[in-house]
């Protein structure tokens, strides 16, 4: 089995490189982000929508040079889509073509030709692997991404037990496949739902918020180095001011990011109330939403 790479070699080494990656982590995201790969443990990482819990995932690939495999979770999530399915409808075709060879020799048995097909459609040539079964037989470098893993059936939860504990995965017809290597692996959940504590027992757990203005307005200046100091002080202190409010969905980072673009495209030098309602849709993607946040932020056009 091919040795498993060193990830990150201290949580210092994590900080740095995440943050040569665009990913600004604070030092309990670097120091858990560090142990994941150090311990070969799988990470949790828990919180609302939009603070960088996929994003993390992506970075810890693009530093490492991993291939990144990605589950999305969703409900009605199975085996199938998740693990491996058979080609049913090639193993199909291949059960015609025996039958025509049957038929045209003479010597070969009913009974004979059925057990011939059985062995011959449950193998490799007819197995279509998805996400989990693709990362654990990868011998390279790679982080398995299952996100939102909150958004499934609590019964796929028992299918990520034998992956998280062991590593492997049983395939009845073929046998069971362990990891040629470790992969590492993040799981995300937006705590729609709680987790299993026998799935938390196997994680690291990491819990991310949205940051202080100062940490986002490191990361937006980061992201859009040509915005000025001012405009960027404004638009955090007015994202913050968006996210205190009873919204639908509270703005991301990402959006934060996206609006530092924007006010950057529009040339706009300073953000005031005409500014903020021209602009209010690239934040806020409710009606509702943008109609409080005009409302409560008593914004004049």
């Amino acid at each position: 089995m091919p040795s498993s790479p060193t990830w990150f070699a201290t949580p210092a080494d994590a900080a740095a490189r995440l943050a040569g990656a665009g990913y600004l982590a604070d030092g309990a995201t670097a120091t858990t982000a560090y142990l994941a790969g150090a311990l070969e443990k799988p990470l949790l990482v828990e919180g609302p929508a939009g603070v960088g819990k996929t994003e993390l995932a992506k970075a810890v690939a693009r530093v490492s040079g991993a291939e990144l495999v990605r589950l999305q979770c969703y409900e009605g999530l199975d085996e199938a889509r998740a693990l491996y399915e058979w080609n049913y409808k090639k193993q199909l075709l291949r059960i015609q073509s025996a039958s025509v060879s049957r038929e045209a020799t003479a010597t070969t048995t009913r009974a004979g030709a059925a057990e011939g097909w059985d062995e011959s459609i449950f193998t490799e040539e007819f197995l279509l692997t998805r996400p989990l079964l693709t990362a654990i037989r990868r011998e390279e470098p790679t982080v398995l991404l299952i996100d939102e893993v909150d958004k499934t059936d609590v019964e796929v939860e028992g299918l990520l037990l034998e992956v998280l504990s062991d590593f492997q995965v049983t395939i009845p017809e073929l046998g069971t496949v362990s990891a040629a290597r470790r992969p590492y692996v993040v799981l995300t959940s937006n705590a729609t739902r709680e987790l299993s504590e026998a799935v938390k027992r196997r994680c690291l757990y990491l819990h991310l918020d949205y940051p202080d203005a100062e940490r986002e307005r490191e990361i937006v200046t980061s992201q859009v180095p040509d915005l000025e100091e001012r405009v960027a002080a404004q638009l955090v202190a007015t994202i913050t001011r968006l996210r205190e409010l009873d919204l639908k969905k509270a703005p991301s980072i990402a959006e934060s990011v996206d609006w530092a673009r924007t006010l950057l495209a529009l040339e706009i030098g300073d953000l005031d109330d005409a500014a903020i309602t021209a602009t209010l849709g690239v934040v806020l993607k409710h009606a509702s939403d943008q109609a409080r946040a005009v409302k409560e932020l008593r914004l004049r056009a």
